[in-house]
């Protein structure tokens, strides 16, 4: 077993092929984190991280670990949580320096999942989620489609939006918010307004029973709930390709971009951040007719 020392992390199994189809290692996401470190860490700060992590590579089943495992070093700050649903306590990792994001990709955990509220109060949301997830055989080109005119109706109520790919086949489309909010009227204004864009398109629908309708958009409202995650901006996924899940523009997503476009070997800090105004950007929402 070769082992090297990165930061404060002993490194294990560096050799060893996270994403198979491209030779990559887990020394190549170690490598990635770190050069991403400066747009990652401002994502995760502050946040419960729920981790998918992938011992065996992205050609084995990974698996959800929100509890820090076993011999997590005492210098990775730990969120307490006791949680009702799972009649335990749990103690969420919080990642807020380089250390801390190397330690978790010597983990294997490719892909790193935050709340939509911070830690200072978990159960008041400072981001608003639009996941725009497509049904086959409507793909990503109808997500795009989908998250336009999402855009335009947003803009109708006074709110801009930011975007970013999923990495998968759908986009994320989300609106920072100001204090105060709870998150059943963070759901209940995302389900209106999917109920809106469903009146004005017929690729689009709002409601849970139709989420599996074939060659459909669902605007998922249900992650807007206490602790249920996003996948982080600059988060790898566990994909052939080894996608990131990446901030765009709307003139980049006008510009016919794929979700194969932002990977692994593409994306690097020196990249112009299009959500760089989003911590800045907190907004009250309108109401909804």
């Amino acid at each position: 077993m070769e082992e090297k020392k990165i930061g404060k992390v002993m490194i294990s199994n560096s050799s060893r092929e996270m994403y198979p189809a491209l030779h990559l290692t887990k020394l190549d996401v170690i490598e990635y984190y770190l050069r991403i470190a400066p747009r990652i860490l401002p994502y995760l700060e502050e946040r419960a991280l729920v981790l998918q992590r992938f011992p065996e590579g992205v050609d084995h089943p990974g698996f959800y670990e929100k509890d820090a495992p076993a011999g997590t070093p005492g210098w990775v700050r730990l969120y307490p949580y006791h949680s009702v649903s799972a009649d335990r306590d749990l103690r969420y990792i919080v990642c807020d320096n380089p250390d801390t994001l190397i330690w978790l990709a010597n983990l294997a955990a490719l892909e790193l999942n935050i709340p939509l509220a911070r830690l200072e109060n978990p159960d008041a949301p400072d981001i608003l989620l639009f996941d725009i997830d497509p049904e086959p055989p409507a793909g990503f080109p109808e997500a795009v489609s989908t998250a336009f005119i999402l855009r335009d109706m947003l803009l109708d109520l006074g709110l801009v939006p930011f975007v970013k790919t999923s990495g998968k086949k759908g986009l994320h489309v989300v609106i920072p918010l100001a204090g105060g909010y709870r998150f059943y009227q963070t759901r209940n204004f995302v389900h209106a307004v999917g109920a809106l864009l469903a009146k004005e398109s017929s690729l689009v629908v709002a409601e849970l029973a139709q989420t599996k309708d074939p060659g459909k958009v669902f605007i998922d409202y249900l992650q807007n709930s206490a602790w249920k995650t996003m996948i982080s901006p600059y988060s790898l996924r566990a994909t052939g390709a080894a996608t990131v899940s990446t901030p765009v523009s709307w003139s980049d997503l006008a510009g016919r971009v794929v979700p194969d476009d932002f990977t692994i070997r593409t994306i690097h800090a020196g990249r112009e951040d299009p959500w760089m105004n989003l911590n800045t950007a907190a907004e009250r929402l309108p109401e909804v007719g």
